[in-house]
Protein backbone atom coordinates (compact mmCIF):
# COMPACT_ATOMS: atom_id res chain seq x y z
CA UNK A 1 0.00 0.00 0.00
CA UNK A 2 2.89 2.31 -0.76
CA UNK A 3 1.69 3.52 -4.14
CA UNK A 4 -1.47 5.51 -4.83
CA UNK A 5 -1.65 4.07 -8.32
CA UNK A 6 -0.81 0.40 -7.78
CA UNK A 7 -1.44 -0.50 -4.14
CA UNK A 8 -1.80 -4.20 -4.86
CA UNK A 9 1.01 -4.50 -7.43
CA UNK A 10 4.14 -6.26 -6.17
CA UNK A 11 7.62 -6.98 -7.46
CA UNK A 12 8.51 -10.39 -8.79
CA UNK A 13 11.94 -10.66 -7.18
CA UNK A 14 13.09 -14.28 -6.88
CA UNK A 15 16.31 -15.95 -5.68
CA UNK A 16 18.74 -16.62 -8.53
CA UNK A 17 21.43 -19.32 -8.58
CA UNK A 18 24.79 -18.03 -9.90
CA UNK A 19 27.73 -20.43 -9.98
CA UNK A 20 28.38 -21.99 -6.58
CA UNK A 21 26.50 -19.24 -4.77
CA UNK A 22 22.81 -18.57 -4.35
CA UNK A 23 21.82 -14.92 -4.63
CA UNK A 24 18.61 -13.13 -3.86
CA UNK A 25 18.45 -9.99 -5.93
CA UNK A 26 15.87 -7.41 -6.83
CA UNK A 27 15.34 -5.94 -10.27
CA UNK A 28 18.00 -3.37 -10.94
CA UNK A 29 16.09 -1.71 -13.76
CA UNK A 30 13.22 -0.34 -11.71
CA UNK A 31 14.53 3.21 -11.83
CA UNK A 32 14.10 3.69 -15.57
CA UNK A 33 11.31 5.79 -17.03
CA UNK A 34 8.52 4.51 -19.21
CA UNK A 35 9.82 6.37 -22.25
CA UNK A 36 13.12 4.58 -22.01
CA UNK A 37 11.44 1.19 -21.85
CA UNK A 38 9.22 1.78 -24.86
CA UNK A 39 10.66 0.43 -28.07
CA UNK A 40 13.45 -1.44 -26.28
CA UNK A 41 13.71 -5.17 -26.80
CA UNK A 42 16.02 -5.49 -23.77
CA UNK A 43 18.36 -7.62 -25.84
CA UNK A 44 21.39 -5.34 -26.15
CA UNK A 45 24.71 -6.22 -24.55
CA UNK A 46 24.81 -2.95 -22.61
CA UNK A 47 21.39 -3.61 -21.14
CA UNK A 48 22.37 -7.12 -20.02
CA UNK A 49 25.57 -5.86 -18.42
CA UNK A 50 23.67 -3.13 -16.55
CA UNK A 51 21.12 -5.68 -15.33
CA UNK A 52 23.83 -8.06 -14.14
CA UNK A 53 25.78 -5.33 -12.32
CA UNK A 54 22.61 -3.98 -10.69
CA UNK A 55 21.49 -7.42 -9.55
CA UNK A 56 24.92 -8.25 -8.12
CA UNK A 57 24.95 -4.91 -6.28
CA UNK A 58 21.54 -5.45 -4.77
CA UNK A 59 21.89 -9.08 -3.70
CA UNK A 60 20.78 -9.57 -0.12
CA UNK A 61 22.39 -12.84 0.91
CA UNK A 62 24.64 -15.68 -0.23
CA UNK A 63 24.15 -19.37 0.52
CA UNK A 64 27.45 -21.10 1.31
CA UNK A 65 28.13 -24.81 0.98
CA UNK A 66 30.66 -26.65 3.14
CA UNK A 67 33.27 -26.26 0.40
CA UNK A 68 32.56 -22.53 0.15
CA UNK A 69 33.03 -22.14 3.91
CA UNK A 70 36.28 -24.12 3.87
CA UNK A 71 37.66 -22.14 0.92
CA UNK A 72 36.81 -18.79 2.55
CA UNK A 73 38.38 -19.92 5.80
CA UNK A 74 41.58 -21.09 4.14
CA UNK A 75 41.78 -17.89 2.09
CA UNK A 76 41.49 -15.79 5.26
CA UNK A 77 44.23 -17.83 6.96
CA UNK A 78 46.54 -17.59 3.94
CA UNK A 79 45.97 -13.86 3.71
CA UNK A 80 46.79 -13.18 7.37
CA UNK A 81 49.76 -15.54 7.28
CA UNK A 82 51.17 -13.71 4.26
CA UNK A 83 50.53 -10.16 5.51
CA UNK A 84 51.80 -10.79 9.07
CA UNK A 85 54.63 -13.15 8.01
CA UNK A 86 53.62 -15.75 10.58
CA UNK A 87 53.01 -19.52 10.35
CA UNK A 88 49.60 -20.76 9.19
CA UNK A 89 48.74 -22.18 12.64
CA UNK A 90 49.42 -18.83 14.33
CA UNK A 91 47.25 -17.02 11.76
CA UNK A 92 44.44 -19.48 12.45
CA UNK A 93 44.62 -18.84 16.21
CA UNK A 94 44.58 -15.06 15.70
CA UNK A 95 41.59 -15.17 13.35
CA UNK A 96 39.63 -17.38 15.71
CA UNK A 97 40.31 -15.06 18.62
CA UNK A 98 39.19 -12.04 16.56
CA UNK A 99 36.13 -13.89 15.21
CA UNK A 100 37.53 -13.98 11.67
CA UNK A 101 37.51 -10.19 11.45
CA UNK A 102 40.67 -9.46 9.46
CA UNK A 103 40.21 -5.68 9.60
CA UNK A 104 40.06 -5.53 13.39
CA UNK A 105 42.94 -7.99 13.73
CA UNK A 106 45.13 -5.96 11.37
CA UNK A 107 44.47 -2.69 13.21
CA UNK A 108 45.44 -4.12 16.60
CA UNK A 109 48.35 -6.22 15.30
CA UNK A 110 50.14 -3.35 13.62
CA UNK A 111 49.38 -1.03 16.55
CA UNK A 112 50.99 -3.34 19.14
CA UNK A 113 52.08 -6.79 18.00
CA UNK A 114 53.56 -7.78 21.38
CA UNK A 115 50.35 -7.00 23.23
CA UNK A 116 48.27 -9.04 20.76
CA UNK A 117 50.66 -12.00 20.99
CA UNK A 118 50.55 -11.95 24.78
CA UNK A 119 46.78 -11.51 24.87
CA UNK A 120 46.08 -14.36 22.44
CA UNK A 121 48.80 -16.68 23.75
CA UNK A 122 51.26 -16.75 20.83
CA UNK A 123 54.91 -17.04 21.94
CA UNK A 124 57.27 -14.41 20.56
CA UNK A 125 60.21 -16.78 20.26
CA UNK A 126 60.45 -20.55 20.34
CA UNK A 127 61.11 -22.25 23.67
CA UNK A 128 64.74 -23.12 24.50
CA UNK A 129 64.99 -26.67 25.85
CA UNK A 130 67.46 -27.44 28.67
CA UNK A 131 70.69 -29.16 27.60
CA UNK A 132 69.89 -32.50 29.23
CA UNK A 133 69.67 -36.07 27.97
CA UNK A 134 66.56 -36.75 30.08
CA UNK A 135 63.77 -34.46 31.28
CA UNK A 136 60.74 -34.96 33.52
CA UNK A 137 57.12 -34.79 32.21
CA UNK A 138 55.17 -32.13 34.08
CA UNK A 139 52.08 -34.37 34.38
CA UNK A 140 53.16 -37.99 35.00
CA UNK A 141 56.63 -36.98 36.38
CA UNK A 142 58.34 -39.75 34.44
CA UNK A 143 61.74 -39.23 32.85
CA UNK A 144 61.89 -39.01 29.03
CA UNK A 145 64.35 -38.02 26.35
CA UNK A 146 63.85 -34.60 24.79
CA UNK A 147 62.55 -36.19 21.57
CA UNK A 148 59.66 -37.79 23.53
CA UNK A 149 58.53 -34.47 25.02
CA UNK A 150 56.63 -31.53 23.50
CA UNK A 151 55.44 -28.10 24.57
CA UNK A 152 52.96 -25.48 23.38
CA UNK A 153 55.82 -23.16 22.44
CA UNK A 154 56.54 -22.44 26.09
CA UNK A 155 59.00 -23.97 28.61
CA UNK A 156 56.53 -26.53 29.99
CA UNK A 157 57.31 -29.99 28.63
CA UNK A 158 55.03 -33.04 28.70
CA UNK A 159 55.35 -36.54 27.30
CA UNK A 160 53.43 -37.45 24.17
CA UNK A 161 51.19 -39.89 26.01
CA UNK A 162 50.05 -37.18 28.47
CA UNK A 163 49.61 -34.73 25.60
CA UNK A 164 47.42 -37.26 23.77
CA UNK A 165 45.18 -37.73 26.83
CA UNK A 166 44.99 -33.98 27.45
CA UNK A 167 44.07 -33.20 23.83
CA UNK A 168 41.60 -36.10 23.62
CA UNK A 169 39.70 -34.98 26.72
CA UNK A 170 39.52 -31.39 25.42
CA UNK A 171 38.28 -32.35 21.93
CA UNK A 172 35.63 -34.68 23.34
CA UNK A 173 34.38 -31.82 25.54
CA UNK A 174 33.39 -29.79 22.46
CA UNK A 175 34.42 -26.65 20.54
CA UNK A 176 36.30 -25.30 23.56
CA UNK A 177 39.26 -27.33 22.29
CA UNK A 178 39.88 -24.53 19.76
CA UNK A 179 41.03 -22.36 22.69
CA UNK A 180 43.16 -25.08 24.28
CA UNK A 181 46.13 -23.75 26.24
CA UNK A 182 49.18 -25.24 27.90
CA UNK A 183 48.33 -27.73 30.71
CA UNK A 184 50.27 -25.55 33.16
CA UNK A 185 47.53 -23.42 34.86
CA UNK A 186 49.67 -20.28 35.00
CA UNK A 187 50.70 -20.49 31.33
CA UNK A 188 48.67 -18.79 28.56
CA UNK A 189 50.40 -20.37 25.55
CA UNK A 190 47.92 -21.63 22.94
CA UNK A 191 48.11 -25.19 21.63
CA UNK A 192 48.52 -24.83 17.86
CA UNK A 193 46.86 -26.98 15.19
CA UNK A 194 50.26 -28.44 14.30
CA UNK A 195 50.51 -29.94 17.79
CA UNK A 196 46.99 -31.37 17.48
CA UNK A 197 47.81 -32.99 14.12
CA UNK A 198 51.07 -34.44 15.46
CA UNK A 199 49.82 -35.86 18.76
CA UNK A 200 46.05 -36.49 18.53
CA UNK A 201 44.31 -39.64 17.26
CA UNK A 202 42.90 -39.69 13.73
CA UNK A 203 39.23 -39.47 14.77
CA UNK A 204 40.01 -36.57 17.09
CA UNK A 205 41.82 -34.73 14.30
CA UNK A 206 38.63 -35.00 12.22
CA UNK A 207 36.54 -33.61 15.10
CA UNK A 208 38.99 -30.74 15.59
CA UNK A 209 38.81 -29.77 11.90
CA UNK A 210 35.00 -29.87 12.07
CA UNK A 211 34.99 -27.56 15.10
CA UNK A 212 37.42 -25.24 13.32
CA UNK A 213 35.26 -25.12 10.19
CA UNK A 214 32.11 -24.47 12.24
CA UNK A 215 33.82 -21.64 14.10
CA UNK A 216 34.03 -19.64 10.86
CA UNK A 217 30.21 -19.56 10.80
CA UNK A 218 29.40 -19.50 14.51
CA UNK A 219 31.90 -16.75 15.36
CA UNK A 220 30.95 -14.62 12.35
CA UNK A 221 28.20 -12.05 12.95
CA UNK A 222 27.21 -12.00 9.27
CA UNK A 223 26.84 -15.77 8.74
CA UNK A 224 24.38 -18.25 10.26
CA UNK A 225 23.67 -21.93 9.71
CA UNK A 226 20.53 -22.97 7.87
CA UNK A 227 18.24 -24.32 10.64
CA UNK A 228 16.72 -27.02 8.40
CA UNK A 229 17.33 -30.59 9.64
CA UNK A 230 20.37 -32.27 8.04
CA UNK A 231 21.30 -29.14 6.06
CA UNK A 232 25.00 -28.27 6.25
CA UNK A 233 24.84 -24.94 4.39
CA UNK A 234 25.16 -21.46 5.87
CA UNK A 235 23.76 -18.10 4.80
CA UNK A 236 25.76 -14.88 4.71
CA UNK A 237 23.50 -11.83 5.10
CA UNK A 238 24.67 -8.76 3.21
CA UNK A 239 22.26 -6.24 4.69
CA UNK A 240 18.65 -5.28 4.11
CA UNK A 241 15.57 -4.66 6.20
CA UNK A 242 14.06 -7.87 4.84
CA UNK A 243 15.59 -10.82 6.71
CA UNK A 244 13.75 -13.53 4.75
CA UNK A 245 16.23 -15.90 3.10
CA UNK A 246 15.92 -19.21 1.23
CA UNK A 247 18.56 -21.90 1.45
CA UNK A 248 19.37 -24.14 -1.51
CA UNK A 249 17.67 -26.96 0.42
CA UNK A 250 14.47 -24.94 -0.24
CA UNK A 251 13.98 -24.11 3.45
CA UNK A 252 13.01 -20.47 4.01
CA UNK A 253 13.73 -18.78 7.33
CA UNK A 254 14.27 -15.44 8.99
CA UNK A 255 18.02 -14.78 9.15
CA UNK A 256 17.62 -12.51 12.18
CA UNK A 257 15.90 -14.99 14.55
CA UNK A 258 16.41 -18.25 12.55
CA UNK A 259 12.72 -19.11 12.90
CA UNK A 260 10.68 -19.94 9.80
CA UNK A 261 9.87 -16.92 7.63
CA UNK A 262 7.20 -14.93 9.43
CA UNK A 263 6.38 -11.80 7.48
CA UNK A 264 4.46 -9.62 8.27
CA UNK A 265 5.12 -10.01 12.02
CA UNK A 266 8.34 -8.97 13.75
CA UNK A 267 10.83 -11.36 15.34
CA UNK A 268 9.73 -10.07 18.74
CA UNK A 269 6.10 -10.96 18.00
CA UNK A 270 7.12 -14.43 16.80
CA UNK A 271 9.05 -14.99 20.01
CA UNK A 272 6.05 -13.95 22.11
CA UNK A 273 3.65 -16.09 20.06
CA UNK A 274 5.82 -19.23 20.21
CA UNK A 275 6.30 -18.74 23.96
CA UNK A 276 2.57 -18.31 24.45
CA UNK A 277 1.83 -21.49 22.50
CA UNK A 278 4.24 -23.48 24.63
CA UNK A 279 3.60 -21.80 27.99
CA UNK A 280 1.09 -22.78 30.67
CA UNK A 281 -0.75 -19.45 30.61
CA UNK A 282 -3.66 -20.72 28.49
CA UNK A 283 -3.94 -23.85 30.63
CA UNK A 284 -4.34 -21.60 33.66
CA UNK A 285 -6.96 -19.55 31.82
CA UNK A 286 -8.86 -22.71 30.94
CA UNK A 287 -8.80 -23.88 34.55
CA UNK A 288 -10.06 -20.50 35.78
CA UNK A 289 -12.78 -20.32 33.13
CA UNK A 290 -14.08 -23.89 33.37
CA UNK A 291 -13.43 -25.12 36.90
CA UNK A 292 -13.77 -24.22 40.56
CA UNK A 293 -11.49 -25.24 43.45
CA UNK A 294 -12.68 -27.78 46.00
CA UNK A 295 -13.40 -25.78 49.19
CA UNK A 296 -11.42 -28.30 51.23
CA UNK A 297 -8.35 -29.44 49.23
CA UNK A 298 -8.40 -26.64 46.56
CA UNK A 299 -8.09 -29.16 43.70
CA UNK A 300 -9.69 -27.72 40.51
CA UNK A 301 -12.94 -29.47 39.51
CA UNK A 302 -14.78 -29.20 36.19
CA UNK A 303 -18.57 -29.54 36.07
CA UNK A 304 -19.68 -30.68 32.62
CA UNK A 305 -23.21 -31.97 33.39
CA UNK A 306 -25.58 -33.00 36.17
CA UNK A 307 -26.80 -31.33 39.33
CA UNK A 308 -25.04 -28.96 41.73
CA UNK A 309 -24.03 -31.74 44.12
CA UNK A 310 -20.28 -32.19 43.69
CA UNK A 311 -18.00 -34.81 45.27
CA UNK A 312 -14.23 -34.32 45.21
CA UNK A 313 -11.99 -37.23 44.18
CA UNK A 314 -10.34 -39.49 46.80
CA UNK A 315 -8.72 -39.07 49.24
CA UNK A 316 -10.58 -35.77 49.82
CA UNK A 317 -14.16 -36.91 49.00
CA UNK A 318 -15.57 -33.59 50.22
CA UNK A 319 -19.17 -32.97 49.09
CA UNK A 320 -20.15 -29.39 48.29
CA UNK A 321 -22.48 -27.16 46.28
CA UNK A 322 -21.13 -26.09 42.87
CA UNK A 323 -22.73 -22.65 43.07
CA UNK A 324 -21.95 -21.41 46.58
CA UNK A 325 -19.14 -23.90 47.36
CA UNK A 326 -20.79 -24.59 50.74
CA UNK A 327 -20.90 -27.94 52.53
CA UNK A 328 -23.58 -30.11 50.87
CA UNK A 329 -24.75 -31.39 54.25
CA UNK A 330 -26.23 -27.92 54.81
CA UNK A 331 -28.15 -28.07 51.51
CA UNK A 332 -31.48 -29.65 50.69
CA UNK A 333 -34.77 -29.19 48.85
CA UNK A 334 -36.28 -27.24 51.75
CA UNK A 335 -33.29 -25.13 52.76
CA UNK A 336 -31.55 -24.23 49.52
CA UNK A 337 -33.90 -25.19 46.67
CA UNK A 338 -32.86 -28.76 45.76
CA UNK A 339 -30.11 -30.33 43.69
CA UNK A 340 -30.38 -27.97 40.71
CA UNK A 341 -30.52 -24.59 42.48
CA UNK A 342 -29.03 -22.75 45.44
CA UNK A 343 -30.93 -19.99 47.23
CA UNK A 344 -27.86 -19.03 49.24
CA UNK A 345 -25.89 -18.42 46.08
CA UNK A 346 -28.65 -16.27 44.56
CA UNK A 347 -28.93 -14.18 47.74
CA UNK A 348 -25.15 -13.69 48.02
CA UNK A 349 -24.93 -12.89 44.31
CA UNK A 350 -27.40 -10.02 44.74
CA UNK A 351 -25.17 -8.68 47.51
CA UNK A 352 -22.19 -8.71 45.10
CA UNK A 353 -20.20 -11.30 47.00
CA UNK A 354 -19.35 -13.30 43.85
CA UNK A 355 -18.83 -10.34 41.52
CA UNK A 356 -15.02 -10.43 41.50
CA UNK A 357 -14.79 -14.21 41.10
CA UNK A 358 -17.35 -14.21 38.28
CA UNK A 359 -15.61 -11.29 36.56
CA UNK A 360 -12.27 -13.09 36.75
CA UNK A 361 -13.83 -16.23 35.33
CA UNK A 362 -15.47 -14.26 32.52
CA UNK A 363 -12.20 -12.51 31.64
CA UNK A 364 -10.38 -15.82 31.55
CA UNK A 365 -13.07 -17.33 29.34
CA UNK A 366 -12.99 -14.42 26.88
CA UNK A 367 -9.20 -14.52 26.74
CA UNK A 368 -9.26 -18.26 26.12
CA UNK A 369 -11.89 -17.99 23.37
CA UNK A 370 -9.92 -15.21 21.64
CA UNK A 371 -6.63 -17.09 21.82
CA UNK A 372 -8.24 -20.32 20.60
CA UNK A 373 -9.75 -18.47 17.62
CA UNK A 374 -6.37 -17.18 16.42
CA UNK A 375 -4.36 -20.28 17.31
CA UNK A 376 -6.67 -22.71 15.50
CA UNK A 377 -6.51 -20.67 12.29
CA UNK A 378 -2.76 -20.22 12.64
CA UNK A 379 -2.32 -23.98 13.03
CA UNK A 380 -4.78 -24.73 10.19
CA UNK A 381 -2.82 -22.60 7.72
CA UNK A 382 0.39 -24.25 8.91
CA UNK A 383 -1.05 -27.67 8.04
CA UNK A 384 -2.30 -26.39 4.69
CA UNK A 385 1.16 -25.01 3.94
CA UNK A 386 2.82 -28.33 4.78
CA UNK A 387 0.40 -30.18 2.49
CA UNK A 388 1.03 -27.64 -0.27
CA UNK A 389 4.77 -28.22 0.12
CA UNK A 390 4.18 -31.92 -0.46
CA UNK A 391 2.12 -31.16 -3.58
CA UNK A 392 4.85 -28.83 -4.84
CA UNK A 393 7.49 -31.53 -4.47
CA UNK A 394 5.20 -34.01 -6.23
CA UNK A 395 4.70 -31.79 -9.28
CA UNK A 396 8.40 -30.90 -9.44
CA UNK A 397 9.38 -34.58 -9.44
CA UNK A 398 6.76 -35.57 -12.04
CA UNK A 399 7.14 -32.60 -14.37
CA UNK A 400 9.23 -34.52 -16.93
CA UNK A 401 6.79 -37.44 -16.91
CA UNK A 402 3.83 -35.09 -17.35
CA UNK A 403 5.63 -33.40 -20.23
CA UNK A 404 5.96 -36.73 -22.05
CA UNK A 405 2.29 -37.66 -21.50
CA UNK A 406 0.89 -34.34 -22.65
CA UNK A 407 3.44 -33.85 -25.40
CA UNK A 408 4.19 -30.33 -24.14
CA UNK A 409 7.72 -29.01 -23.45
CA UNK A 410 8.68 -29.05 -19.78
CA UNK A 411 9.42 -25.33 -19.88
CA UNK A 412 5.74 -24.64 -20.67
CA UNK A 413 4.61 -26.61 -17.61
CA UNK A 414 6.66 -24.69 -15.05
CA UNK A 415 3.68 -22.44 -14.33
CA UNK A 416 2.24 -25.32 -12.26
CA UNK A 417 5.08 -25.63 -9.68
CA UNK A 418 5.33 -21.82 -9.69
CA UNK A 419 1.68 -21.66 -8.64
CA UNK A 420 2.26 -24.21 -5.86
CA UNK A 421 5.35 -22.34 -4.73
CA UNK A 422 3.25 -19.18 -4.48
CA UNK A 423 0.58 -21.07 -2.51
CA UNK A 424 3.20 -22.24 -0.01
CA UNK A 425 4.53 -18.70 0.41
CA UNK A 426 1.08 -17.16 0.78
CA UNK A 427 -0.04 -19.83 3.25
CA UNK A 428 2.92 -18.91 5.42
CA UNK A 429 2.06 -15.21 5.25
CA UNK A 430 -1.61 -15.92 6.01
CA UNK A 431 -0.57 -18.17 8.89
CA UNK A 432 1.38 -15.39 10.57
CA UNK A 433 -1.30 -12.76 9.98
CA UNK A 434 -3.25 -14.51 12.74
CA UNK A 435 -0.39 -13.91 15.18
CA UNK A 436 -0.34 -10.31 13.91
CA UNK A 437 -4.08 -9.97 14.56
CA UNK A 438 -3.83 -11.43 18.06
CA UNK A 439 -1.49 -8.66 19.18
CA UNK A 440 -3.27 -5.88 17.27
CA UNK A 441 -4.99 -3.72 19.91
CA UNK A 442 -6.18 -0.77 17.79
CA UNK A 443 -9.92 -1.25 17.16
CA UNK A 444 -10.01 0.78 13.92
CA UNK A 445 -6.95 -0.96 12.51
CA UNK A 446 -8.26 -4.34 13.60
CA UNK A 447 -11.53 -3.88 11.67
CA UNK A 448 -9.64 -2.97 8.49
CA UNK A 449 -7.11 -5.75 9.09
CA UNK A 450 -9.87 -8.37 9.33
CA UNK A 451 -11.27 -7.16 6.01
CA UNK A 452 -7.88 -7.32 4.28
CA UNK A 453 -7.17 -10.72 5.80
CA UNK A 454 -10.50 -12.03 4.58
CA UNK A 455 -9.83 -10.81 1.04
CA UNK A 456 -6.38 -12.41 1.12
CA UNK A 457 -7.78 -15.72 2.34
CA UNK A 458 -10.49 -15.69 -0.34
CA UNK A 459 -8.01 -14.98 -3.14
CA UNK A 460 -5.63 -17.67 -1.91
CA UNK A 461 -8.45 -20.22 -1.75
CA UNK A 462 -9.27 -19.48 -5.41
CA UNK A 463 -5.65 -20.05 -6.43
CA UNK A 464 -5.40 -23.19 -4.28
CA UNK A 465 -8.61 -24.62 -5.74
CA UNK A 466 -7.44 -23.97 -9.29
CA UNK A 467 -4.06 -25.63 -8.69
CA UNK A 468 -5.48 -28.56 -6.74
CA UNK A 469 -8.82 -29.38 -8.41
CA UNK A 470 -9.24 -27.50 -11.71
CA UNK A 471 -5.92 -28.91 -12.90
CA UNK A 472 -7.50 -32.37 -13.22
CA UNK A 473 -9.23 -31.14 -16.38
CA UNK A 474 -5.89 -31.21 -18.23
CA UNK A 475 -4.35 -34.22 -16.48
CA UNK A 476 -4.80 -37.78 -17.79
CA UNK A 477 -6.85 -40.02 -15.49
CA UNK A 478 -5.24 -43.22 -14.28
CA UNK A 479 -6.57 -46.36 -15.96
CA UNK A 480 -8.69 -44.48 -18.51
CA UNK A 481 -8.13 -44.10 -22.24
CA UNK A 482 -9.91 -40.80 -22.74
CA UNK A 483 -8.32 -38.45 -25.29
CA UNK A 484 -5.89 -35.87 -23.94
CA UNK A 485 -7.15 -32.29 -23.54
CA UNK A 486 -6.88 -30.05 -26.55
CA UNK A 487 -4.17 -27.41 -26.84
CA UNK A 488 -6.86 -24.74 -26.47
CA UNK A 489 -8.05 -26.23 -23.14
CA UNK A 490 -4.47 -26.39 -21.91
CA UNK A 491 -3.77 -22.78 -22.88
CA UNK A 492 -6.97 -21.58 -21.21
CA UNK A 493 -6.03 -23.33 -17.98
CA UNK A 494 -2.46 -21.99 -18.15
CA UNK A 495 -3.72 -18.43 -18.57
CA UNK A 496 -6.14 -18.86 -15.68
CA UNK A 497 -3.63 -20.38 -13.24
CA UNK A 498 -0.80 -18.02 -14.18
CA UNK A 499 -3.15 -15.05 -13.84
CA UNK A 500 -4.34 -16.12 -10.40
CA UNK A 501 -0.73 -16.69 -9.35
CA UNK A 502 0.28 -13.19 -10.41
CA UNK A 503 -2.73 -11.49 -8.83
CA UNK A 504 -2.31 -13.38 -5.56
CA UNK A 505 1.42 -12.64 -5.44
CA UNK A 506 0.84 -8.92 -5.92
CA UNK A 507 -1.95 -8.79 -3.35
CA UNK A 508 0.03 -10.61 -0.67
CA UNK A 509 3.20 -8.63 -1.27
CA UNK A 510 1.39 -5.36 -0.75
CA UNK A 511 -0.60 -6.76 2.15
CA UNK A 512 2.69 -7.64 3.85
CA UNK A 513 4.05 -4.14 3.20
CA UNK A 514 0.90 -2.57 4.65
CA UNK A 515 0.99 -4.72 7.79
CA UNK A 516 4.71 -4.21 8.32
CA UNK A 517 4.07 -0.47 8.12
CA UNK A 518 1.52 -0.90 10.92
CA UNK A 519 -1.51 -0.02 8.73
CA UNK A 520 -0.43 3.58 9.15
CA UNK A 521 -2.86 4.83 6.49
CA UNK A 522 -5.91 3.70 8.52
CA UNK A 523 -7.84 6.37 10.43
CA UNK A 524 -11.22 6.65 12.11
CA UNK A 525 -14.01 8.86 10.72
CA UNK A 526 -17.51 8.79 12.12
CA UNK A 527 -16.86 5.67 14.19
CA UNK A 528 -15.75 3.59 11.18
CA UNK A 529 -12.26 2.59 10.06
CA UNK A 530 -11.21 4.12 6.74
CA UNK A 531 -8.17 4.01 4.51
CA UNK A 532 -6.53 6.96 2.79
CA UNK A 533 -5.77 4.85 -0.30
CA UNK A 534 -8.02 5.11 -3.29
CA UNK A 535 -10.72 2.49 -3.41
CA UNK A 536 -10.44 2.01 -7.15
CA UNK A 537 -6.85 0.77 -6.87
CA UNK A 538 -7.63 -1.49 -3.95
CA UNK A 539 -10.07 -3.41 -6.10
CA UNK A 540 -7.92 -3.31 -9.23
CA UNK A 541 -5.75 -6.33 -8.48
CA UNK A 542 -7.19 -7.98 -5.42
CA UNK A 543 -9.27 -11.21 -5.52
CA UNK A 544 -12.96 -10.36 -5.80
CA UNK A 545 -14.53 -12.89 -3.44
CA UNK A 546 -14.80 -12.20 0.28
CA UNK A 547 -12.84 -14.38 2.68
CA UNK A 548 -14.20 -16.38 5.58
CA UNK A 549 -12.93 -14.06 8.26
CA UNK A 550 -14.25 -11.01 6.43
CA UNK A 551 -17.55 -12.41 5.21
CA UNK A 552 -19.72 -10.57 7.75
CA UNK A 553 -17.54 -7.50 8.06
CA UNK A 554 -18.42 -4.18 6.47
CA UNK A 555 -15.20 -2.35 5.73
CA UNK A 556 -15.72 1.05 4.22
CA UNK A 557 -12.79 2.46 2.25
CA UNK A 558 -13.25 6.15 1.58
CA UNK A 559 -11.50 8.32 -0.98
CA UNK A 560 -9.53 11.12 0.67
Amino acid sequence: MDSDDEPWGGSDDDPVAVGDYYYDCSDGGGGGGGEEDEGSDCAGDDYEVREEVASMREKRYIVLSENDIHERQEEAIRRVSSIFSIPRESACILLRHYKWNISKLSDEWFADEERVRHFVGLPTNGAVLPDCQELTCGICFEGYSTSALSSAGCVHLYCHECWEGYISASINDGPGCLSLRCPEPSCTAMVLEETINRLAKDEEKVKYKQFLSCSYVEDNKKIKWCPAPDCTRAVEFLGDENYDVSCMCKFSFCWNCTEETHRPVSCETVSKWILKNSAESENVNWIIANSKPCPKCKRPIEKNHGCMHMTCRPPCKFQFCWLCLGDWSEHGSRTTGGNYACNRYEADKKKGIYDEAEAQRERAKNSLVRYTHYFERWASNQKSRQKAQGDLQKFESELAKLSDILGIPESQLKFIPEAWSQIVECRQVLQWTYAYGYYLDDKAKNDFFVYLQGEAESGLERLHKCAEKDIHAILPKAGETEPLPSLQDFNEFRVKLAGLTSVTRNYFENLVQALEAGLEDVRVTGGQSTSKKKARTASKRKPSAKGKSGRNKKARITIS
